[in-house]
């Protein structure tokens, strides 16, 4: 796909197609971004941003609702995961950032980890006590993406598996990450189950 230009909007947090993120506009200058992508129907840019800089791999996000308005100009909008991007260059031209994006390339190849990332989805959705989401893999999007969407991974990780351009390496990535989280929920209902036993928890390095 050619370049094109897009508004781009760094924030501490990663998007992934597919996914739904509320978000408060309460900066001039991106009240002016909100403001053009409704009028001209376009993207923009969400690009993870923290201490190390903004990375220049993001995702494309399309505003699907403008919740409330308010009389200072703030918006309260939800935006949808599009489309994995690279910046490839900054553009000037507005009060807010700009710069010309490419589609990321993508190998959607994907084998055994597939089955493995989503039997791990379930049970970490269960172990938790929320039902698992049954359209988790509809095929709408690759499912690492889909299964990103729905759990509340660290954002560095998050941002790491967005990097990874292969689904097979994303959908490995999501299996170690989910067998983890799964062994810290069942560990951690397992010490309250003991503590309200008895009040007593094992010694350290003595098996629960």
């Amino acid at each position: 796909m050619s370049d094109r230009e897009l508004g781009l909007f760094p924030l501490g947090t990663v998007l992934v197609p597919g996914e739904l993120l509320p978000l408060h506009i309460f900066e001039q200058r991106y009240k002016e971004l909100v403001a053009d992508c409704l009028e001209s129907e376009q993207q923009f840019v969400l690009l993870y941003a923290d201490e190390s800089g903004t990375r220049e791999v993001g995702t494309t996000a399309r505003i699907v609702d403008v919740l409330e308005r308010f009389d200072d100009g703030r918006l309260n909008i939800v935006v949808e995961g599009a489309e994995v991007v690279r910046v490839v260059e900054l553009t000037r031209g507005h009060s807010y950032m700009t710069g010309n994006v490419e589609q990321a390339e993508d190998d959607p190849a994907a084998g055994d980890e597939a089955n493995s990332a989503l039997g791990l989805y379930r049970q970490i959705a269960q172990a938790s006590g929320a039902d698992p989401d049954p359209d988790v893999d509809n095929g709408r999007y690759p499912l690492s993406y889909a299964i990103t969407a729905r759990v509340e991974f660290p954002t560095p990780d998050k941002q790491r598996i967005l990097e990874m351009r292969r689904e097979g390496e994303r959908l490995m990535a999501i299996v170690d990450l989910l067998a983890r989280g799964l062994q810290s929920v069942e560990m951690a209902r397992e010490i309250e189950h003991r503590a309200g036993g008895n009040g007593k928890l094992p010694k350290p390095g003595e098996p629960l």
